[in-house]
């Protein structure tokens, strides 16, 4: 149980200093038009796998809180989506929403592939665990992007056409544009990540 405890404190540490280390460096956020594709949700979804839901979930918290610091003090046009300090352009104060944007998505990254995983590992049996934890790393990254991009459009969707320059009609086709455009290729990089990654460490922790 000691070396149980010590071992789950061990690669916590570890994830958490990967994404302190992303977050630090231009790995972490990646400028994409008005939006930033991110790879910090990468540690995160391997955490839920190996660690399970409840330490993901913390992880995700971290993330969480991490893009919202990150959006106070690096300001961008979309920063007000996710930091209530940053004022809305159309209000001209900050929107204590975007702690539920910054926050909730992240949490579920750290524990929607858990699930995914382990269910995908009862119906597809042991031989197909590479596939499992391909779709898990997946399905956290398009947890997050899915999340996150419609409640920007539940919560600020004429602020969000406003800093686009579109019509506010016209907002959930970019939407859905960056959901299956670059929500797309980071759920792809998530799965391939998650697949190697934790195929090293779950044989690993067999041993």
């Amino acid at each position: 149980m000691k070396q149980t405890n010590v071992r789950s404190f061990t690669l916590t540490a570890m994830f958490l200093a990967i994404m302190i280390l992303l977050a630090a460096t231009p790995l972490g956020f990646i400028p994409i038009g008005p939006i930033n594709a991110t790879t910090m949700h990468i540690p995160v979804i391997i955490a839920s796998i190996i660690l399970g839901p409840r330490i993901g979930a913390g992880l995700g918290t971290i993330f969480g809180v991490i893009s919202m610091i990150r959006s106070t003090v690096i300001i961008t046009p979309m920063s007000f989506v996710f930091s209530p300090f940053i004022a809305n352009p159309l209000t001209n104060h900050g929107d204590w929403r975007a702690v539920i944007i910054a926050i909730i998505p992240r949490i579920l990254i750290g524990v929607v592939p858990y699930y995914v995983y382990k269910g995908l590992r009862k119906l597809l049996k042991e031989k197909a665990i590479p596939v499992s934890l391909f779709i898990a790393g997946m399905a956290g990254s398009l947890t997050n992007t899915i999340l996150v991009m419609n409640l920007i459009f539940i919560f600020f969707k004429d602020s969000y056409a406003d800093v686009l320059q579109v019509a506010a009609n016209a907002v959930y086709s970019v939407i859905l544009g960056i959901i299956f455009g670059s929500g797309l290729v980071e759920a792809a990089v998530a799965g391939i990540a998650t697949m190697a990654v934790c195929t090293v460490l779950l044989r690993l922790m067999k041993k």
